[in-house]
């Protein structure tokens, strides 16, 4: 049977390849712009791992080298289309990857399951990397918005993840007083033993049959899918 948690008081979602799919973006073009099936999962695959990557050694960095997400994003991107067009990428190719990165499709269970968080009185929020207007733009867009209690963005704190700033930033946004009364989502390996680390419960959502991050922290329950999360909360 899986484990269960008690005394939840807030349920916080990574947003980016948790609640949203980042790969619908080139999905989407790639019909319209003749891409062939592989390559665009292989430039899709660049322009997520660049991504990360680039939030990563940003932090590294230091504070003076953070700049938003979307611009984060847009770099990475970059790099995945010098990477696949040395020549050059189809004229339009960028700009429509990136006005797609502001619809991302979500998950099929996803909104079923926050419906279900909300009719049952939990208090729920996304915690991510990405920009404000990203983040309201996507969610928008999926009806997630009114599903919500707060989108939390490190852009008010000028650092991303795995830093644990970022983690307290979802306590301080929601009026939790003990990390434990946090129950953590997220798709990323890296990501759910950092909130593990920091003190949260935390379900990691397999989607992508990864392997367990060698770091400190430990997600306590790994999921395929979001869909019995309410069960997992006592919720159903």
């Amino acid at each position: 049977m899986t484990e269960r948690f008690e005394g939840i008081e807030a349920c916080v979602f990574d947003a980016y390849g948790t609640l949203f799919d980042v790969h619908s973006a080139v999905a989407r073009c790639r019909d319209d712009f003749g891409l062939e099936v592989e390559a665009a999962q292989v430039m899709s695959d660049t322009w997520r791992s660049k991504q990360l990557a680039y939030s990563w050694l940003r932090s590294l960095m230091g504070a003076e080298h953070y700049v938003p997400f979307w611009q984060v994003t847009g770099e990475a991107l970059d790099f995945a289309l010098e990477t696949a067009f040395p020549g050059g990428p189809p004229t339009g190719l960028r700009q429509a990857l990136m006005d797609s990165y502001r619809t991302l499709e979500t998950y099929p269970e996803v909104i079923g399951v926050l419906q279900a968080l909300k009719a049952a009185g939990m208090k729920t929020a996304i915690l991510s990397n990405g920009s404000p207007d990203m983040l309201e733009s996507v969610c928008d867009s999926t009806g997630c918005t009114a599903l919500l209690d707060a989108v939390l963005s490190v852009d008010e704190l000028g650092v991303f993840k795995p830093d644990p700033r970022v983690y307290q930033l979802a306590m301080a946004g929601l009026g939790v007083s003990t990390p434990g009364a946090i129950s953590f989502q997220s798709s990323n390996a890296w990501d759910a033993a950092a909130a593990s680390a920091f003190g949260f419960r935390v379900v990691w959502c397999n989607r992508f049959g990864q392997a367990r991050e060698r770091l400190p922290g430990s997600p306590d329950i790994e999921l395929k899918t979001l869909e019995p999360l309410p069960a997992i909360l006592c919720l159903a």
